[in-house]
């Protein structure tokens, strides 16, 4: 017989500032695109349970795995990938959007490394400035990058 307890309950707290100085920064650069693409959408914020750092919309809901704050001796913009990756999921599942698109081929972009190729895959390592990269048109061969993360206000609109 096993004795009955109650739940314990599903309580996220946004992030105290200051806590996780270097997400905070990399989530303030994510913003700044979010800021540029989708104008009416409040910033995304961080929200924490039980130790793990989440990206959400401003109604604290997520959807991704949880992030940890990068070791003091971690190169500066280490925690931009996983946040901006963590913001993209959770952007497509709670507001049912593709997002960043690509406004010349209307195509959700993809993180990836300044200058990758087609073929280009996460295993094969990475180094340089993060982008969001485009696939191109139905033919695959207009691939190309779409601006470094954060940078998205300054892609001209065909």
């Amino acid at each position: 017989m096993t004795e009955d307890r109650p739940m314990e309950p599903f309580d996220p707290q946004r992030a105290e500032p200051g806590r996780y100085p270097r997400l905070e920064a990399a989530l303030a650069t994510v913003n700044r695109d979010l800021a540029a693409t989708l104008p009416d959408q409040p910033p995304l914020v961080l929200m924490v349970r039980e130790e793990q750092v989440y990206v959400a919309v401003s109604d604290g809901t997520w959807h991704h795995n949880g992030l940890q704050e990068p070791d003091d001796d971690a190169p500066d913009d280490l925690a931009l990938g996983p946040v901006a990756d963590a913001a993209q999921e959770t952007v497509a599942d709670r507001l049912w959007l593709a997002w960043p698109m690509c406004p010349f081929h209307k195509l959700g972009t993809h993180l990836r490394p300044e200058g990758t190729a087609p073929d280009w895959d996460w295993d094969d390592g990475w180094s340089g400035r993060l982008v969001w990269w485009c696939r191109g048109g139905t033919a695959g061969g207009d691939c190309h990058d779409l601006a470094p993360v954060g940078e998205l206000a300054g892609v001209t609109q065909p």
